[in-house]
């Protein structure tokens, strides 16, 4: 199926007025435009046409490009040939990143050694015994969200190893591309802002000094990020919500739409969904002994050489602990090394056995990478629209848009407001993070509001823009891993984004207002489930659907 035939008129008649009234008022905004100009209201154009767009047209490569072009344009005095120039600038900048280039070359390296795991086998022998432990879809769910807490010490690790070791498991037992999806994004940054010992929590100190310094604050950067956990409202209703919808097996919104079409038909993808990467492509290799052992080998290969190489990369022996070293982790570098001894150690099993010639092995890594073709030219067109935001400044005239409606009671959820609309427009949890906390610190400090507080709601509150936002590249990577269509992971993740968010709001202005958290916790995850249990009833009733739904039959598929 071609990506762009469904909606290419729509886009190209976009593309023709966005010209015309671009060239037209640029050219009245450029006569009165002066040196060091604010763009107000206008930094918002870029993020907000792209995300307009992709909801619209669902072909999210061309909807950033043109959120990519309108921002270069007014950059570039409003002359619309010089934003095409600026914009192939930023393209080219960002696959020149050395982090983003490893983050590519890791997509497609992993892409790579699932096309060697379902040559030997190993994927099919996988489902098999998942499946015959795991009847059905709520025992599918729940351990897939299991194993999304299990690899807690990197979000996009997670993204990897969860969504290619389960999309065959939840294809079987009759799970949609779009619920799969949901679990494996709602585990993996939300799960790793939170952890211990991860590659977020180095970041998120670092910022936390960095705001406290020179100030009267006595405690240590790392004592307020452990205080603030608590209060962390969004990360943890984000990842009860999932667990309550993996046992209720109750679901509203699109998604209901969507379990219920699997279900009943079989189809784990809407009609005319393009998905991100999948294994439908992949072939298993006649007469090959499906033995398990072929992909959990090379799967915990990854995961323990992943984080071997975040230790050695964050200092080794010379750090002072082991969470230090992987606090201060060069994670895609050791992500990267996890990925491609995975593969070389898949080579030589599979070599060894005498599943298949060396030629096959080539072939099938190749067809690999090339799923994560689509996802990786996504991906890198995501990190540009981030960088013309940062350039025309999207994320200051938010926070400067918010600074006249705070008080003590408020600062709180409207510290967390603003971090959900800038995460959601830029696509970045840790822009977000890096440029909210200078802010609110002494916005806290200066109105008494406790501080681990005040951090709390910068760091989830970063945390929940970027979840659902169609730029984010953890949101992009759950829907490459898991095989989904990404507009309709995103549509149907949104309620559910929304309604952790509606209840993380509430116990902002609740603690804001002097309630302890310890009794806003347990308050805030019964709502979770009174809402999810009202939301469904009534997307049940206007659908016509009843529960349970019905369990899809298994079959034994390749």
């Amino acid at each position: 199926m071609s990506y762009y035939h469904p909606h290419i008129k729509k886009i190209l008649l976009f593309l023709f007025i966005a010209i015309v009234l671009v060239t037209f008022f640029g050219s009245i905004w450029a006569q009165e435009e002066e040196p060091n100009v604010n763009y107000g209201f206008l930094s918002l154009l870029p993020p907000l046409v792209a995300i307009v767009l992709c909801f619209i047209t669902k072909q999210v490569l061309a909807s950033l490009f043109i959120g990519i072009w309108v921002g270069a344009t007014i950059l570039s005095g409003w002359n619309p040939l010089a934003g095409v120039t600026t914009t192939v600038g930023y393209i080219v900048d960002n696959a020149a990143d050395s982090w983003n280039a490893t983050i590519l070359l890791f997509d497609f390296v992993v892409g790579g050694l699932i096309g060697l795991i379902y040559l030997s086998g190993g994927a099919y022998a996988f489902v098999k015994s998942i499946t015959d432990r795991v009847k059905n879809a709520r025992g599918g769910q729940f351990t897939a969200w299991l194993f999304g807490l299990i690899i807690f010490f990197d979000d996009y690790a997670n993204t990897a190893v969860v969504g290619n070791a389960f999309r065959p498991v939840t294809d079987k037992l009759g799970i949609s591309r779009e619920k799969f999806s949901y679990i494996v994004d709602s585990t993996a940054a939300p799960v790793a802002s939170l952890a211990l010992i991860s590659t977020w929590i180095g970041y998120e100190v670092g910022l936390i000094g960095d705001a406290i310094e020179g100030s009267s604050v006595t405690l240590t950067p790392y004592t307020i990020f452990l205080q603030s956990i608590p209060y962390r409202f969004y990360s943890i209703f984000a990842i009860i919500l999932v667990l309550f919808i993996a046992l209720s097996q109750r679901d509203y919104g699109p998604m209901l739409k969507a379990e219920y079409r699997t279900r009943t038909t079989g189809k784990v993808f809407a009609d005319g969904a393009t998905p991100l990467s999948g294994g439908s492509q992949l072939k298993v290799l006649e007469g090959a002994p499906q033995k398990t052992i072929n992909m959990v080998v090379p799967i915990i290969a990854l995961v323990v050489i992943s984080i071997f190489g975040m230790w050695w990369t964050g200092g080794g022996t010379s750090t002072g602990s082991f969470t230090e070293a992987i606090s201060n982790a060069d994670a895609m570098t050791a992500l990267l090394w996890g990925a491609i001894f995975a593969v070389i150690i898949a080579v030589i099993m599979y070599k060894t056995q005498g599943i298949a010639t060396l030629a096959d092995m080539m072939d099938a890594f190749i067809d690999g990478a090339k799923m994560m073709v689509l996802a990786n030219l996504i991906l890198l067109s995501a990190w540009s629209i981030g960088s013309v935001c940062d350039e025309i400044g999207t994320a200051p005239y938010v926070v400067n848009a918010a600074k006249g409606i705070i008080s003590p009671v408020l600062l709180p959820m409207v510290l967390f407001l603003v971090c959900n609309i800038i995460s959601f427009s830029t696509g970045t949890s840790w822009g977000t993070m890096a440029i909210a906390m200078p802010i609110a610190v002494p916005l806290a400090l200066a109105l008494g509001v406790p501080l681990p507080l005040g951090v709390s709601a910068v760091l989830t509150g970063s945390v929940m823009g970027d979840h659902c936002s169609p730029l984010s590249d953890t949101t992009i990577m759950s829907s490459m891993f898991s095989g989904s269509d990404h507009m309709d992971h995103v549509k149907t993740q949104i309620p559910y984004s929304l309604t952790a968010d509606g209840v993380a709001i509430l116990a902002y202005i609740l603690t804001g207002s002097g309630m302890s958290v310890a009794l806003i916790l347990p308050l805030g995850i019964i709502l979770v489930g009174i809402l999810l249990y009202l939301f469904s009833s009534i997307s049940a009733k206007s659908a016509g659907i009843s529960f349970p739904l019905p369990e899809l039959k298994a079959k034994e598929t390749k």
